[in-house]
């Protein structure tokens, strides 16, 4: 309204309320209302007051805003370190944690404990320590074994299953088992999973499943995808980077003397293919990946069809039944041939196996 509306307003104000015979004082309390909603600025606004309920009884928030609780598949995580105690229990925690991320330092060829391995770090197959999820990590150790494990027939406790890896991955000679090195890698390794329950299915653990091939894996076309893609770090040759004066590699071989033998879990292509899908080339995550299903399968056809250390593996699959589709050596109690145990297609081997079991 205009000023002079405005005056008009008021005076129409002050004869209805003679009329109505309301005292001088609410009139005046009428007129100052009126006044202050006219003075105001026409897009204040004013707090709104709910008077219907005290503000700490309001109603509950819609469903969609409540904080809802960790999903039963939500992504594992590794403990915090920072959780460790600060007891000697801790201390061996963090020692163990130690030589699994920089185990060359330790107990490779110039080791400052002993020289038992091949100069590779436990954390080049497990990455970040056995912490990363997909990264072919510890998360279900603590909760597995003991257990059983058909590889070599006999019921396996941690320190077996890490000696593996020393004879396989790092091509190397077993700790033993009441060794200091030996007890705090189990120790951490053990710390890793403390919170993953008995048969409880966690996300994220182990290695990412892939897509299977429907042809055989090719290590020609994982010789291009190789060389476009993973020889700056690991060389054109495999050979790793070693930086001058280092114990460890800064990147590990991937063939060659230095690298992991035939017996190792990650010479089985699908291990393998798994593995990279979820983790390489550098910067690669199970949920950002660089490669697809199908180049993940032809590189790991390609690396492990190179040249490296031999394992006696005279003692393995004592029941060959139990031989996973894709392990390349015989014998097998199917018909099919090494080359397309180790290279594929694998589904008619899967089918044989299935058929078996019926």
């Amino acid at each position: 309204m205009k000023l002079n509306q405005d005056h008009e307003f008021i005076g129409f104000l002050v004869k209805v309320t003679n009329v109505i015979g309301l005292s001088t004082a609410a009139v005046i309390l009428l007129l100052g209302v009126v006044v202050l909603l006219l003075v105001l600025p026409s897009d204040l606004s004013l707090p709104q007051l709910t008077l219907s309920e005290p503000a700490e009884t309001a109603a509950p928030a819609p469903a969609s805003t409540v904080e809802k609780t960790p999903a039963a598949d939500e992504m594992w995580r590794s403990p915090d370190l920072a959780t460790i105690p600060a007891t000697p229990e801790g201390d061996q925690i963090r020692y163990g944690r130690e030589l699994v991320a920089h185990t060359a330092d330790y107990l490779g060829p110039q080791g400052s404990v002993l020289h038992i391995s091949n100069g590779m770090n436990c954390q080049n197959c497990h990455l970040d320590a056995g912490t990363k999820p997909y990264g072919n990590n510890y998360a279900l150790v603590a909760s597995t074994y003991p257990k059983f494990r058909a590889r070599s027939g006999t019921k396996e406790d941690v320190e077996k299953r890490v000696n593996d890896c020393f004879e396989r991955s790092l091509n190397g000679k077993p700790l033993k088992a009441d060794s200091k090195e030996m007890q705090a890698m189990v120790a951490y390794i053990k710390w890793v999973g403390k919170d993953v329950q008995k048969d409880e299915k966690v996300k994220g653990t182990g290695l990412m499943d892939i897509a299977m091939l429907d042809r055989a894996a090719s290590p020609e076309n994982g010789k291009a995808i190789y060389a476009q893609k993973c020889q700056t770090c690991h060389g054109k040759n495999g050979e790793g980077i070693k930086p001058a004066g280092s114990a460890a590699y800064q990147f590990p071989p991937l063939w060659g003397k230095n690298s992991y033998n035939d017996g190792a879990g990650l010479y089985r292509i699908s291990n393998f293919a798994k593995y990279v899908k979820a983790n390489m080339p550098l910067g690669a995550s199970y949920d950002r990946p660089q490669l697809t299903d199908e180049e993940a399968w032809d590189l790991a056809a390609f690396v492990n069809s190179m040249p490296r250390p031999k394992k006696d593996i005279r003692n393995d699959w004592p029941d060959i039944s139990k031989k996973p589709f894709d392990h390349p050596f015989g014998p097998f109690t199917d018909q099919f041939t090494e080359e397309q145990h180790k290279y594929g297609p694998f589904k008619p081997i899967i089918a044989a196996k299935e058929k078996e079991v019926k």
